[in-house]
């Protein structure tokens, strides 16, 4: 087994492959070094901005040690060393020779504004990617009460960062990212997730009237194609007002080709003559686990934008943007499922009465011939 080289863990680690921001780290410090009046040009760079720690190091040492007017070459070695002394303070393995290092790797000391915009550049995303990855977590936080609103937070979060961003980064001609985006994950409680999916086209069979109400649930949220195709089913009996039961679905199935993906007919009138809870409440946690899904796979095509350096600022917003737009379907049809129902008025009666002329009361009271049914129970049946 090979020995690995004995090297002391207080001086500053150098990989042997390092990426370009590194050199434009070291050449923006060299040419302070070299003339620190370049400080008063670079007053909104941050030292966080910095990849490397020990580079942080230093140039918040050198907006801490005040650069004196008129630098001789006496008083600009005793500015490097005082620099020296403050960065030692906060990073111990920092050395003289390290700063000689720094003041070597400057090819161009006038430069350095360019130096400055490659590091802000980099640092921005880094800051996207970190914005990513809070998403992620927060999509798949289950400890929260409310995890899809838990997830649009983190999401909202990201989505100002990026219209920070967008002001002071100029945009181009090539805006979209190049990185082909990757396939959606799979979900890890898929059979919970087609458990659902069967109560709710049950309940939808057995309690029609509710399907109207629910134009915020798609065949999109569904996972079993079959299971789609049987809600596309149940919607167009009830929008064109046709009776709506186990075998006239089966009947409407046949007719759109559903059968045919392996599903018999029999399994099909025993998944529908089972109703359990409410169709809202089933549609609700369909929705809940798209929104959840698609905030996840936003965090994932975001990541990817980042992890690859082709990609430039503008183009790194102008596809994390695109990503959050489509959360943001989800995220309308999400709060059109939970928005609490608006209490009736009378509006719609009164301007009917208004055009009919005045009602005659009746002599004797007349019973409604209507029968409202019970409203189903949220959630499974005890």
């Amino acid at each position: 087994m090979p020995r690995t080289p004995d090297h002391d863990d207080e001086t500053p680690y150098e990989p042997a492959q390092r990426p370009p921001i590194h050199y434009a780290e070291q050449a923006l410090l060299g040419a302070i070094l070299l003339n620190p009046t370049l400080l008063a040009d670079l007053a909104g760079l941050d030292p966080a901005a910095f990849d490397n720690p020990f580079h942080a190091a230093v140039f918040a040492a050198m907006c801490t040690v005040p650069a004196l007017e008129g630098l001789t070459t006496h008083s600009g070695l005793d500015w490097l060393n005082a620099v020296l002394a403050t960065a030692q303070s906060s990073t111990p393995g920092l050395t003289a020779s390290f700063m000689h290092t720094l003041v070597s790797a400057c090819p161009r000391p006038d430069h350095a504004s360019a130096y400055a915009a490659i590091i802000r550049s980099e640092h921005a995303r880094r800051t996207v990617r970190l914005h990513a990855e809070r998403l992620a977590q927060a999509a798949a936080d289950t400890t929260v009460p409310d995890r899809p609103g838990h997830a649009l937070a983190a999401a909202d979060a990201l989505a100002q960062h990026l219209d920070e961003l967008a002001c002071r980064f100029p945009s181009h001609s090539a805006s979209l990212p190049r990185t082909p985006p990757p396939p959606p994950a799979p979900p890890a409680d898929r059979e919970e997730a087609l458990e659902a999916e069967q109560l709710l086209l049950a309940n939808a069979v057995s309690w029609p009237a509710y399907v109207k109400e629910m134009r915020w649930l798609t065949a999109d949220d569904f996972l079993h194609p079959a299971h789609a195709g049987l809600w596309q089913c149940v919607t167009a009996l009830v929008h064109r007002g046709d009776p709506v039961d186990p075998v006239t679905i089966l009947w409407e199935a046949q007719h759109r080709g559903v059968l045919a993906a392996g599903v018999t007919p029999a399994d099909t009138l025993a998944l529908l003559s089972t109703p359990a809870g409410s169709p809202e409440y089933w549609g609700e946690r369909l929705v809940e686990r798209t929104l959840l899904g698609r905030a996840r796979h936003v965090a994932v095509r975001v990541t990817a934008y980042t992890d690859d350096p082709a990609n430039s600022v503008h183009q790194l917003v102008t596809g994390s943007r695109r990503a959050l737009a489509d959360l943001h379907s989800v995220r309308s049809r999400w709060q059109r499922a939970t928005r609490p129902p608006a209490p009736p008025t009378a509006k719609a009666e009164t301007t009917a009465a208004s055009r009919a002329g005045p009602r005659s009361l009746p002599t004797t009271p007349v019973a409604s011939a209507r029968v409202v049914p019970a409203r189903p129970t949220a959630g499974r049946a005890p």
